[in-house]
């Protein structure tokens, strides 16, 4: 008995002692009434003491095991604690016990409220880094041009960096990100801006044109812009292909415009009728950068300045005698003025015969008349400083006739009506044919020297003027030797006419052969 009462005074409370004495009590009653004998009675205490430690120790191993679960709970949350900590890049929490006092359950309630608030946290920074993950990756899906239905169903954060450093890096590419799209927009609406001029200068619907680069573009439909690369791409790619239209159209127009203003001038075409297509006439001095006003370079535009240059160039076939025969005019012309080789009436009348069987083209032979013309002008204004000396030279041997019939006439000097006229003009005349010697040398240097610049002969009325001054100047030379001969035959005569009235003279008065001055 003493062995079986040890483990029971062991225990604490007194009602389980009290209840294990009673019933032992009551157990050594039934044994001796029974008449149990002490083994069996022994035996059954020893029984009884081996269960009760095996009861004990049961208890024991689940406390034990409860307190290294408790032990292993607090070791756990501090390294929860610690891990949240490091990764929300915290330092310290203000409500983390720094000194754990009391019983394990104690410790893990003092230390659950901060680690639930730490989980809090972690909860709403997961949060928020998930909010900006998936705007970052809208606005870049967005970019790349795919639909949100092929974008990524859910954000999968990393969990092992929530500090906050990592979330504002993730907010600034964020805003970058928002700014990028601003800036999209703006240059968006530039296009778009840009598709309405040109729309407008060329007579085409804008809408139309916007909505086959995104219908999101247009303003009605309420949609919010596409922002994507590709976008992008198709609006430049619109607006270049809408400014190379604009050229091209502004290229026929000047062509047109040039055509309407080649075959008005040709034609003589008055200055009313030109004013009905004069806001095509006057895009001719305007680039394809400069602003045109609305429908300026519309299909209709264009479609009527090809109808009037057709109806012109029929038009022009039926005067284009009149316009060859102008220009073969304005070319003799130009050759008379000049005393320049006039083209053959043969070679006129092989390109009128031309003209009449429809075998050569008009705009091709009012080219060829124009570059004669050209040709003309420039070899006229190339001789026109030989041509001045010519006409001076003509001038001075027109001068140089009349002074010979002048001094010819015998009367010259009487009192006559016009006479002091005419001696003041044989004065100016001797001075003007005093220069003329000088006047052939110098044409005569200036034609050489055209000759040689241009390696051909200059030709006055279809001669050679070298060859005329040349012949000029012999004859002048023979003409100066002659009248020479002349004045010094009269010298003679003279000098024997004086010999011989001194001779008179001195057979009448005695005084011998003296002479006197004439």
């Amino acid at each position: 008995m003493g062995s079986f009462q040890t483990p029971i005074g062991m225990r604490s409370a007194s009602m389980v002692e009290t209840s294990c004495g009673f019933l032992l009590q009551e157990l050594q009653k039934i044994w001796d009434e029974v008449g149990e004998d002490q083994f069996e009675r022994g035996k059954i205490l020893l029984d009884l003491e081996q269960e009760c430690l095996e009861v004990y120790r049961r208890k024991v191993d689940r406390a034990n095991i409860s307190r290294a679960r408790l032990h292993q709970e607090l070791v756990e949350a501090e390294a929860e604690f610690t891990h949240l900590l490091l990764t929300l890049g915290e330092r310290s929490f203000p409500g983390w016990p720094e000194k754990r006092v009391g019983t394990l359950k104690e410790q893990l309630k003092s230390i659950t409220p901060a680690l639930e608030e730490m989980c809090l946290r972690k909860e709403e920074r997961l949060n928020q880094f998930r909010t900006v993950q998936e705007q970052i990756q809208k606005i870049r899906t967005e970019f790349a041009g795919n639909s949100e239905v092929e974008a990524s169903p859910s954000i999968v954060v990393n969990e092992s960096d929530l500090s906050l450093k990592k979330l504002e890096e993730y907010q600034t590419e964020l805003q970058r990100l928002y700014d990028e799209k601003n800036e999209r927009l703006q240059k968006m609406e530039k296009y778009i801006e840009v598709m309405h001029n040109l729309s407008s200068i060329l007579g085409k619907d804008p809408s139309v044109i916007i909505s086959k680069v995104h219908p999101s573009l247009n303003d009605l439909n309420g949609m919010s812009k596409n922002t994507s690369d590709s976008i992008l791409t198709k609006l430049n790619s619109t607006v270049e292909s809408l400014m190379e239209e604009k050229r091209d159209r502004l290229d026929k127009l000047h062509y047109l415009g040039k055509a309407l203003t080649d075959l008005w001038n040709l034609m003589d075409t008055p200055n009313d009728d030109r004013l009905s297509f004069s806001h095509i006439t006057g895009l001719l001095s305007v680039s394809s950068l400069k602003a045109l006003d609305p429908g300026i370079l519309s299909l209709d535009i264009i479609q009527q300045a090809e109808a009037e240059v057709k109806r012109l160039d029929q038009l022009k076939a039926s005067k284009m005698k009149d316009i060859f025969l102008k220009k073969q005019d304005e070319l003799h012309l130009i050759c008379k003025k000049s005393h320049m080789e006039i083209p053959t009436q043969s070679e006129m009348n092989h390109i009128f015969n031309l003209i009449n069987s429809g075998e050569i083209e008009h705009s091709d032979l009012l080219k060829s008349m124009d570059e004669q013309i050209s040709r003309a002008k420039e070899e006229a204004a190339s001789r026109k400083a030989i041509m001045e000396k010519v006409e001076k030279w003509i001038l001075a041997c027109d001068e140089e006739r009349w002074l010979e019939e002048y001094n010819r006439d015998e009367n010259r000097y009487s009192v006559s009506r016009g006479a002091h006229k005419n001696l003041r003009r044989a004065e100016r005349a001797r001075i003007m044919v005093s220069r003329i010697p000088a006047l052939v040398e110098m044409l005569m240097a200036m034609t050489k020297s055209w000759e040689e610049e241009r390696n051909k002969v200059f030709l006055y009325d279809q001669a050679p003027l070298l060859a005329i001054l040349e012949d000029y100047y012999m004859v002048r030379q023979e003409k100066e030797e002659e009248k020479k001969r002349q004045q010094q035959g009269k010298k003679k005569v003279q000098s024997r006419l004086v010999v011989q009235q001194d001779n008179i003279y001195a057979s009448r008065t005695g005084i011998g052969s003296r002479r006197l001055p004439i």
